[in-house]
């Protein structure tokens, strides 16, 4: 598409012969960036067996490239390479490494065949080819005739390997390495291997040959490949000092799938020619294993691991049998210990007894660290226990304790200019709304009048609810994305702290008000992701490991498969001091367990939820139209609540404006599921997609996930304080939670040990000033994290926005869901009413729009006859996008100067969102539509103006489109009417505000000016209107008059008499008087001589 539309604007412009050298070139690159095809096949090395191709290996051509500079050489090219074969076509299960083959690979020019083989290792023989001169066909096979050969031993000492693939149906696996190295293999029963080494003293110390590890999974039935992977041992020559080599983890990949880690070390020693025993000593085999010795294993010492044993979580059957009486047991490094009974899972998932703890042996380095594995059984009838899931913790260095010192409690300094304050924000400096209205106020005088009439408030009975929370906090997010905007709002600030006012004239005037009028609304975080993903999955108390059952394996959806449920829990990792090794047993007997503090009762918890569905966007269609009728559906354990009566038809990005209450119980009740269906009227709905939410992790949390923290405390209106205790009573309770001294109320100060804070704490409520502490603790609050010993940012006052999936579609979203949840303790006072988010009603207007005249519209007909142009005027208006209920004057026919007169007036009912500026339309997209359509669309009106035509269409001769939020005002006079006026008018008015217009306005086709109406405007409420109709046209109620229209104003087919009087009488008058004249005489004149003959033979027979 760029390369076309380049070539288009190449013939549309006049460019030098340079500029269309530099298009060339950028079109060639961009070719060459969207087809980088390389013009040299990929090289094929295969196995074959009884001319059957066993197995391949395929390495790109352009590794293997020969050039003259080492920069431009293939990495691979002239290098002894170690391949992996693999099987033709698709795996199949219980693949393996097929073959390792060491070859030596080069791939040039003819020309460049002198250099094919230059890097082989010292010792070879080429038969039949001089050395000097290798430029034809390279040789079928080398021969090693090197007289100096190395003997090395491989020593391969295999520690311990984590995170295995489950190769049992159990989940878990019994592996056992194979090892091989050059021409030699052995399994882990032998850690030895010897080798006579035939390449070079020189390439064995820089590239020494690579070790492959091989994991399987022992069975009765056979063996399983696990996975394998590749180490550079570390080379020892015989006159280098010995020093052990380092344990180092290396990745095991089954295919594309990870499959764990390996712990080794692996050491190249080179044997001395003289027979002396240089090598390090071997400790003696223990059952055929020879084990790593003791100067390469890692130094253990004395480790606590303390278990805190919460719950089980969405346990699936097992063997077609629910879980009933689960159980878990934690093991790590030979150590391990077990968890209480859960007597009935369904009752209560939760275990009786919290923590427990035991002690191992852990190396002191932390990356050495041995796996934990946690496993889930389930003890059945007749003392049997199923094996339930199974998960596996590679990094235990993670749970490692980090201890918490507490500051003592200071006295307070005398000087705090150096203590910590709050930020004003622009409600300290308005505290009430009286203060508040005054600095708008002058804020709006410093502003000009124009500028003061286009920001007045469109609607007196436009009343501030939570949506205008809400589009504050979009345009907000809008106004920070702007560039310029922190100065903006420095800017701002500055001038609400009494700044000279000349600041604010250096801002943009659209962004200076949009800003200003934000800060007269509160507004609230509106996340585009998870709650979870701003703050972490809530684990800070606890942490989900999620258990598994069954083979791993490479398939999309495997994990899901495997999946049977989650343990809750935390570790606490720590070194036991050598004095404390005696008295192990007391330590665990008297409960003092570090992993307990903070840590809540495991109890039941009976909550209250409230969940507000707000809107949702980017729905994935779910009819063949193309759009959805999407409804809500929320599961929490055996509550359903269905809202498919609210579904709303026709739409991809709905606005539900929903809020659910219902009360749950903990732990039972823990996991919310919102799903989002589409309406059908015959068969099944569908689901478009859902998403759960862990609400247990949230009401435990540190960060306070629970219910919001507002910007600013108000005890009524859209921002009333909704939690169920005050911010004093919650800043009390978070300071005895984490272990803080009870904070200190003071005169414009709040303090908490050695921190201070400041702030107003006296108010003007109804001309008496009122001392609350409630607005600087839940500023206290917002600064929460800046508090030592636990101190963490609490949730905000927020919209969070969640993704859709579906289970048949995983990773791909199905749309978005924007919405948040509060919960309540039932043991805490019950909180307020939940917020009203029902979506806002249009509210319904009328607009009255009287045309009285119009002036200077061009002529577009020309008289046949008199060759004298006129037009036959009437103009047409309607909404924008309502074109159904367009309306159109009388015809003010033969206008001679371009003047028309009507007195006719339009009628537009409408419905209107204030605080969106949208006009609501609700129509069906077809006949077969079932359901209307809501639309939202721009208040603009559309004026045009026509020429009537009996016999052929209609001509346009121009129109006007005014946006009613703010359009020019109307000139004073036809004359003072220009076309300017539409763009460069600086005094815009709004039918809104100023409920009455009237001027004229021009009439625009092509640019120029075609004309100009003289209309007034008049808007009403749907009740104004009931109670005060009025006709359309010139109709009864309050009908208008007839207009003045002068006597040529009239329809020639309708009056042929009046149009012969007025077009022919008037312009030839005088031929035709002087025709009948001229008539009458050759009339009389025929007569005479046509009765005199007569006469006269009369007169003289008769005598």
């Amino acid at each position: 598409e760029f390369i076309a539309f380049a070539e288009k604007k190449v013939k549309a412009s006049n460019l030098t012969l340079l500029d269309k050298k530099r298009l060339t070139m950028c079109k060639q690159e961009l070719v060459g960036l969207f087809c980088p095809q390389h013009t040299l096949p990929d090289v094929f090395v295969c196995l074959v067996s009884n001319n059957k191709r066993l197995a391949y290996a395929r390495i790109p051509a352009r590794h293997l490239l020969f050039s003259q500079s080492p920069e431009q050489r293939g990495r691979d090219c002239g290098k002894i390479n170690t391949l992996f074969l693999q099987p033709p076509g698709k795996r199949g299960p219980g693949w393996t490494v097929q073959a390792k083959l060491d070859v030596y690979l080069w791939l040039g020019t003819s020309r460049d065949s002198s250099h094919m083989l230059d890097n082989l290792p010292s010792g070879f023989e080429l038969q039949g080819i001089s050395s000097e001169h290798r430029t034809g066909p390279p040789p079928d096979y080398l021969l090693y005739t090197g007289k100096t050969q190395h003997l090395f031993q491989l020593r391969a000492h295999m520690y311990q390997a984590r995170g295995l693939i489950a190769a049992d149906n159990t989940g878990l696996s019994d592996p056992f390495a194979w090892v091989s190295f050059l021409s030699n293999s052995q399994s882990t029963g032998v850690s030895m291997s010897l080798c006579d080494d035939i390449l070079g003293l020189y390439e064995i110390v820089q590239d020494p040959p690579l070790v492959v590890i091989e994991v399987y999974d022992d069975d009765a039935v056979g063996i399983e490949y696990l996975g394998s992977t590749v180490a550079v041992p570390v080379v020892k020559l015989s006159e280098e000092r010995y020093s052990p080599p380092q344990l180092q983890y290396s990745p095991l990949f089954c295919g594309s799938l990870s499959g764990g880690d390996i712990l080794g070390a692996f050491e190249l020693i080179q044997i001395s020619k003289s027979g002396e025993h240089t090598l390090p000593d071997l400790d003696e085999p223990d059952g055929g294993v020879i084990p790593v010795p003791s100067y390469i294993r890692p130094v253990l010492c004395k480790y606590r691991i303390e278990v805190l044993f919460w719950g089980l979580r969405e346990l699936k059957k097992v063997q077609l049998l629910s879980v009933d009486r689960p159980q878990v047991f934690i093991k790590c490094a030979g150590g391990g210990v077990n968890s209480s009974v859960i007597q009935s899972y369904k009752k209560n998932p939760n275990f009786t007894i919290l923590v427990d703890a035991f002690d191992v042996e852990l190396p002191e380095d932390e990356h050495l660290l041995p796996p934990l594995t946690i496993t889930v059984v389930d003890w059945r009838a007749f003392g049997r226990s199923t094996l339930v899931g199974s998960h596996m913790i590679n990094n235990l260095a993670l749970f490692k304790h980090i201890p918490i010192f507490i500051q003592q409690p200071q006295p307070e300094p005398r000087n705090i200019a150096g203590n910590a304050r709050l930020s004003y924000s622009p409600r300290d400096f308005c505290p009430n709304k009286k203060s508040n209205t005054n600095y708008l106020y002058l804020y709006k005088r410093r502003s000009s009048k124009r500028k003061k009439r286009t920001t007045a408030d469109e609607s007196a009975d436009n009343v501030i609810d939570w949506w205008s929370k809400y589009y504050a906090s979009i345009e907000k997010i809008q106004l920070v994305k702007q560039p310029g905007i922190v100065t903006l709002q420095v800017k701002c600030v500055i001038t609400m702290l009494g700044l000279p006012a000349n600041i604010v004239y250096t801002i943009n005037k659209d962004l200076s008000i949009k800003w200003m009028c934000s800060f007269t609304c509160q507004s609230l975080q509106v996340y585009d992701k998870e709650l979870e993903a701003e703050f972490g999955p809530f684990d800070d108390w606890v942490k989900t490991f999620e258990l598994y059952r069954g083979k791993a394996n490479e398939e999309e959806g495997s994990a899901d498969e495997r999946f049977v449920g989650k343990f809750k829990g935390r570790f606490c990792l720590y070194k036991l001091p050598e004095s404390e090794e005696g008295e192990e047993d007391g330590y665990l007997d008297s409960g003092q367990f570090k992993i307990i503090q903070g840590i809540p009762p495991n109890t039941a918890v009976d909550v209250l939820i409230r969940v507000y569905i707000v809107a949702a966007f980017n729905l994935h269609p779910a009819d063949p139209d193309g759009k959805a009728d999407p409804y809500i559906v929320l599961k929490l354990g055996k509550t359903e609540i269905k809202d498919r009566d609210n579904y709303i038809p026709k739409q991809l990005n709905p606005v539900f404006g929903r809020s659910f209450e219902f009360q749950a119980t903990f732990p039972k009740e823990s996991l919310l599921t919102i799903l989002i269906y589409d309406y059908d009227t015959v068969g099944g709905d569908d689901l478009i997609g859902e998403t759960q939410i862990d609400l247990e992790n949230r009401f435990y949390s540190r960060h306070r996930a629970t219910c919001g923290l507002p910007t600013e405390y108000a005890i009524e209106g859209y921002n009333a304080w909704r939690d169920c205790i005050k911010p004093t009573d919650l800043l009390i309770k978070l300071c005895k939670e984490n272990r803080l001294d009870n904070p200190h109320f003071s005169p414009g100060r709040i303090t908490i040990g050695n921190k201070v804070f400041t702030g107003k704490t006296v108010f003007a409520d109804e001309d008496q000033l009122v001392e609350s502490y409630e607005h600087l603790a839940l500023k206290v609050l917002q600064r929460w994290s800046e508090m030592p010993n636990g101190g963490c940012k609490l949730v905000p006052e927020h919209i969070e926005t969640r993704a859709l999936y579906l289970k048949d579609k995983p990773g791909i979203d199905q749309g978005h869901l924007q919405m948040w949840v509060d919960i309540f303790p039932m043991d805490m006072p019950h909180p307020g009413p939940p917020v009203d988010i029902s979506p806002r009603k249009p509210k319904g207007y009328e607009l009255r729009i009287i045309i009285w005249n119009t002036e200077d519209v061009i002529l577009e007909d020309t008289n046949f006859i008199t060759g004298q142009q006129s037009s036959d005027i009437y103009v047409k208006g309607w909404l924008k996008e309502l074109e159904d209920d367009s309306q159109e004057t009388d015809v003010h026919y033969n206008s001679l100067t371009g003047e028309g007169n009507f007195n006719w007036r339009f009628v537009f009912p409408f419905n209107y969102l204030p605080a969106e500026k949208v006009v609501v339309i609700q129509k069906r997209e077809s006949i077969l539509s079932l359901d209307k359509t809501e639309q939202k669309i721009p208040a603009v009106l559309v004026m045009q103006v026509w020429d009537f035509e009996r016999l052929s269409s209609d001509d346009f001769l121009g129109s006007v489109e005014l946006d009613l939020h703010g359009f020019p005002r109307g000139a004073k006079s036809a004359k003072a009417c220009r076309m300017e006026m539409l763009t460069e008018s600086t005094e815009n008015v709004s039918i809104f505000q100023q409920k009455r217009s009237k001027g004229w306005w021009p009439f625009i086709k092509a640019g120029e000016l075609t004309g100009k109406v003289e209309a007034e405007f008049h808007l009403v409420t749907a009740e104004e209107a009931e109670k005060n109709p009025v006709g359309r046209a010139r109709k009864e109620p309050e009908p208008l008059e007839k207009p003045n229209r002068p006597d040529t104003s009239f329809s020639w087919f309708m009056n042929p008499f009046k149009c012969f009087f007025h077009l022919i009488w008037g312009n030839y008058k005088k031929y035709i008087i002087a025709g009948l004249v001229l008539l009458i005489v050759t009339l009389f004149l025929v007569l005479i001589f046509y009765t005199l003959p007569g006469a006269i033979s009369s007169k003289i027979v008769n005598g």
